[in-house]
């Protein structure tokens, strides 16, 4: 019999009750031949553990029920393995699911997902902690940090702690070596950010030409210098246009080491970690199996 488990993140922004995404679940993936059981997760390191008893009973998918944030914790346990990950999006900005065009509504993902194609992305790494979506070492990462104060979740708290941290924010030199053999120093980014996926989440399309599956990396860099530029083309991170703006860098990339003046936080997927102020960003090719709907899969 398959084996389908759901892993849920009771702290996410449910856009409906428990109940009725349970009853999406059950009507979209349970039947004869189809075992479909649910977790609920404590902590991250509790969600961990969960994955790794879901493999161990052969689970073939599990389904996280959660933002960008889960999905990473989640995901993680699954890199190298055949269980196939799939995402019910509950979360803030859904970057993950908004890539793959997995619906924002838990329930209409539930039944997307019964018609998906198992596909094996790349995941990128910062000093050997794996990112699906991107990795921001700047601005980005910032905002991260006042948005984990605020009470409430959804996209305006996001704006708000961008409005904040954009006169709060000091950048610093960033000394950046290629693994094709250039280093290039920028001054002062106030974005700099490795996108393995084209979303920041929200809809802000970040690096609209990232791919998933290709052996790549986006860079996309705003020094201080540049920031009014890019501020004047701000509609340009919503309609995929954001490589085009003025003051925008762009650069893709396998890896890089990046010498950063200060040791401040990263963040992972929306997740903020603490570092040293070398970071190291790398790619594993075609290590984690994604269920993504079959509409989304014929345009790739």
């Amino acid at each position: 019999m398959k084996r389908v488990r759901v892993i849920v993140n009771p702290k996410s922004g449910f856009g409906s009750s428990m109940g009725s995404l349970a009853s999406a679940v059950e009507a979209a993936w349970a039947n004869d031949e189809t075992e479909v059981t649910y977790e609920f997760s404590r902590d991250k390191k509790d969600s961990q553990r969960k994955v790794r008893l879901a493999l161990e009973d052969g689970v073939s998918s599990i389904l996280v029920a959660g933002g960008d944030g889960m999905v990473n914790t989640v995901g993680r346990e699954l890199i190298g393995t055949d269980t196939a990950l799939g995402v019910l999006p509950c979360g803030s900005g859904n970057g993950f699911a908004r890539h793959f065009g997995i619906p924002l509504d838990p329930e209409s993902a539930a039944r997307a997902l019964t018609n998906a194609e198992v596909r094996r992305i790349d995941v990128g790494t910062a000093n050997d902690r794996p990112f699906f979506v991107t990795c921001g070492m700047a601005w980005d990462a910032a905002i991260v940090r006042s948005f984990e104060r605020s009470p409430v979740r959804g996209i305006l708290p996001y704006v708000f702690a961008g409005a904040y941290e954009l006169f709060e924010y000091r950048p610093s030199r960033f000394e950046v070596s290629f693994d094709d053999g250039e280093t290039v120093v920028y001054d002062k980014p106030m974005v700099f950010t490795a996108a393995n996926l084209t979303q920041y989440g929200g809809g802000a399309r970040i690096a609209p030409r990232a791919c998933e599956n290709d052996g790549f990396l986006e860079l996309v860099v705003v020094t201080k210098a540049d920031a009014g530029k890019a501020v004047a083309s701000f509609a340009r991170l919503f309609d995929g246009t954001l490589e085009k703006a003025a003051g925008v860098t762009n650069r893709r990339f396998s890896g890089m080491t990046v010498r950063r003046g200060t040791h401040d936080p990263i963040q992972l997927d929306g997740e903020l970690v603490e570092t040293s102020a070398d970071v190291r960003i790398g790619l594993i090719p075609a290590a984690l199996p994604v269920l993504i709907p079959r509409a989304r899969s014929a345009d790739a």
